[in-house]
């Protein structure tokens, strides 16, 4: 059976019997938690095994563990994060990529403890004096160089701890003014401008496995949003170079207009690979999978390839490369 072109979210901390046997019978690709998930690691150990019990195979289940403000795993069980910008202004330039690499293969440690083998991190974007404050201390920094550096870092990090990332926000979230959440972002910038900057950040990362789409629209080439524009996608795909996997943003954000089915199929039809639908919602989950269909071939084949990039996590000596992180939080340069 090909698996639903879908990633889906479920209601509360324990999947249900109702739950179980609806994606038994939709099929999933895979799977999405949030804070509304978690609550011990024991019992976010349980869930994670009983979402792939459910679908009978070892499927992906993915989290936003950005650190920060976007963190779904936190104290007391979990380490708190700061800040990805606030992190890269604390330590000293010398030391920026290490850092980072870091703090994802410790946060790929805690994910892959409970079952988790996905992050939806890192991001790509790019933060410039207008981007919004829902996303602009989520980035690196506001240049390419700096962005990619962090981001490539950080994708390593989360590799190395059999955890696979995805970069988002193809083509580029960093100019939106608006939060995506709750109104659809539009940008004026110049084609050119854009190609050397936002696009040419992704087009950097485009060999990571798994991609997230923008909900913003660039008039330039397209006045649909990217995540549902044939001419972003296919920009996606030959000028940035991205051939991995690739997932909507959140359906369920106001970004997008229509009901949820209207929403996945769009999507699908302009080239996205997996619609992601969060809220858990039964049946507006129904209508996601109904209308995103099942996996094209192509997708299958881009999906296998991530898989294929799941590896046992490398060992690691905790406790050193805390205190070596700690060292570096202080601007004090390596140990």
């Amino acid at each position: 059976m090909t698996p639903s072109a879908t990633i889906l979210g479920c209601e509360g901390p324990v999947l249900l019997a109702s739950e179980a046997a609806f994606f038994r019978e939709a099929d999933p690709w895979g799977f999405i938690l949030f804070a509304r998930n978690v609550e011990t690691p024991d019992q976010l150990r349980r869930l994670t095994d009983d979402l792939r019990d459910a679908v009978g195979r070892e499927a992906l289940i993915t989290v936003d563990q950005e650190g920060g403000r976007v963190q779904r795993l936190r104290a007391p069980h979990w380490r708190e994060w700061l800040p990805p910008l606030d992190q890269m202004d604390r330590v000293a330039p010398v030391s920026r990529e290490r850092s980072i690499w870091l703090r994802y293969r410790l946060i790929a440690e805690e994910l892959k403890a409970v079952g988790i083998d996905s992050n939806c991190a890192p991001s790509g974007d790019i933060a410039v004096d207008e981007t919004h404050p829902f996303l602009k201390n989520r980035c690196f920094g506001g240049d390419v160089q700096t962005v990619v550096a962090a981001a490539r870092a950080s994708a390593d990090g989360l590799l190395a701890g059999g955890v696979l990332p995805i970069l988002k926000h193809i083509p580029g979230h960093g100019r939106a003014t608006l939060d995506s959440h709750i109104d659809l972002p539009r940008t004026d910038a110049a084609p050119d401008t854009l190609r050397q900057t936002d696009f040419a950040a992704f087009r950097a990362l485009a060999d990571l496995p798994i991609g997230m789409t923008a909900h913003i629209v660039f008039p330039a080439f397209d006045d649909r949003p990217s995540t549902q524009s044939p001419k972003m996608i296919d920009l996606i795909r030959r000028d940035i170079g991205f051939d991995g996997l690739l997932v909507t943003d959140d359906l369920s954000m106001e970004a997008l207009s229509g009901d949820l089915g209207t929403r996945a199929a769009r999507s699908i039809a302009a080239g996205c690979d997996i619609a992601l639908y969060c809220k858990g919602i039964p049946a507006e989950a129904e209508a996601v999978v109904a209308a995103a269909g099942a996996m094209t071939a192509s997708a299958l084949a881009r999906a296998n390839a991530a898989l294929a990039r799941r590896q046992a996590p490398e060992p690691i000596d905790t406790a050193l490369l805390e205190a070596e992180l700690e060292v570096l939080l202080q601007g004090r340069g390596h140990v």
